[in-house]
């Protein structure tokens, strides 16, 4: 038994030419000493004219590890956890250390969250899901460029805390088991709500090998019938569930993604530090469709500069493609405020040639210019068609969704506040 289960640029030209202006790239220069391996090819370019230009024009500290008065103990300021607090701040200030068998000092500090739901409303009309599951707070894999750290501000702890606290959440089983009888319900034409699982956490980061919240959860819709139910995850632990899933899959709608962003291992280390490699994702793939399962590749974020050439996004669809995957996707940066204070600090250490341009796209908005969404979009599109992958479920669905995971389109400015919701739970 589970053990919780007892108690989500500059406009400078890329060489000249005696009569023959390029157009323009996205950086001046996309190599740097520090890639950890040598470009796949240029980078998408930006058109010119209407929609095409750019937008007008923090130090990350050492990781705390005093872990002597809970998860508060230090949030960057010095303070200590603070007796005002309301809501799920309240609830994780009070939340005591969760055993742990690992003994590693690079291991998070885990924490036992007592929440009141697992299954929460999303109230965006942007995403195509209405309910998320999100088995844990905070998430080990660590990835610079992750948009959910917001989500530990909530708890008034600092978004770069989010690899270093995770928080577990309790009773999963029977509050889930209540949620549905009491939240869950169809749309007036019949359709079942969609439920999305790890909207703002990895479901199969390694807290769940010790926890099993993500298990516990999925043996519970396995025990329903007619659910809409979709999986996105970095892990090839997802392998472990293959029985559970097949249950649920027989009873209801499953769609499983692997997000993958680069095949370059190198890269993919950098990038995401402690995710499972790619080539053991595409592996989950191929296991997973050989036992039955629908399952797709979701490469985002696509970053400008580092993994959206042409070759580079083309190696995740042929890998996709090659483990049976049945669809392809892909999701330009979506680059929040809680985000930056992470993402910016590591683009300056490890591509400072990048960082002007990025600071840049991204001062006033939280995706970069429409003229580079749509070169992206047609890159995909083009590789969707050569790969002759099928469309992704929630896509074939011809009636309109009311609540697209933020990664899962190409456009939306603006929209962060909506998206909120959809994350918090």
């Amino acid at each position: 038994m589970s053990p919780v289960l007892a108690t989500e640029v500059s406009d400078a030209r890329a060489g000249r030419r005696p009569v023959v202006v390029p157009e323009p790239t996205l950086f001046s220069d996309l190599r740097n000493a520090t890639d950890p391996e040598p470009r796949a090819g240029d980078v998408a370019r930006v058109m010119t004219g209407p929609g095409g230009s750019l937008p007008a024009g923090t130090d990350c500290p050492p990781m705390p590890t005093d872990t002597s008065c809970g998860p508060h103990a230090h949030d960057g300021r010095g303070r200590t956890a603070p007796a005002a607090l309301v809501g799920i701040a309240r609830l994780a200030a009070s939340s005591p250390p969760a055993e742990t068998r690992r003994k590693s000092e690079e291991r998070p500090q885990y924490f036992a969250l007592p929440v009141r739901s697992m299954l929460n409303r999303c109230e965006s009309n942007r995403v195509p899901f209405e309910w998320t599951i999100n088995p844990y707070r905070g998430c080990e894999f660590g990835c610079h460029y992750c948009y959910a750290r917001y989500t530990h501000e909530y708890m008034e702890i600092d978004g770069r805390e989010f690899e270093r606290k995770i928080f577990v959440k309790q009773r999963p089983d029977v509050l889930l088991a209540r949620d549905i009888n009491r939240k869950y319900s169809f749309r007036p034409d019949g359709a079942p709500e969609h439920i999305a699982i790890g909207s703002a956490t990895d479901p199969y980061q390694p807290a769940e090998n010790e926890f099993g919240v993500t298990r516990a959860c999925l043996e519970e819709l396995a025990r329903r019938r007619g659910l809409r139910v979709s999986i996105i995850t970095k892990s090839n632990h997802i392998v472990r569930d293959v029985d559970v899933l097949q249950r649920i899959a027989e009873r209801s709608t499953l769609s499983i993604q692997l997000s993958v962003t680069t095949m370059r291992a190198r890269l993919a280390r950098l990038l995401e530090p402690r995710a499972p490699r790619p080539d053991l994702r595409i592996g989950a793939v191929k296991t997973l469709r050989e036992a039955g399962l629908s399952v797709g590749v979701f490469s985002a974020p696509v970053l400008p500069g580092i993994n959206d050439s042409a070759e580079e996004m083309e190696s995740v669809a042929a890998a996709a493609r090659e483990a049976g995957a049945l669809w392809y996707a892909a999701g330009v940066l979506f680059l929040m405020p809680s985000s930056k204070k992470k993402f910016m600090p590591f683009l300056r250490e490890k591509f400072p040639r990048l960082a002007e341009g990025y600071a840049k796209w991204y001062e006033r908005d939280a995706y970069p210019p429409e003229a580079y969404r749509k070169i992206v979009s047609e890159r995909v599109k083009a590789l969707q068609k050569k790969y002759a992958f099928q469309a992704r479920p929630w896509d074939e669905l011809k009636q309109q969704m009311p609540c697209a995971q933020m990664t899962l389109g190409l456009s939306g400015e603006g929209i962060s506040e909506r998206l909120r919701s959809c994350a918090t739970g």
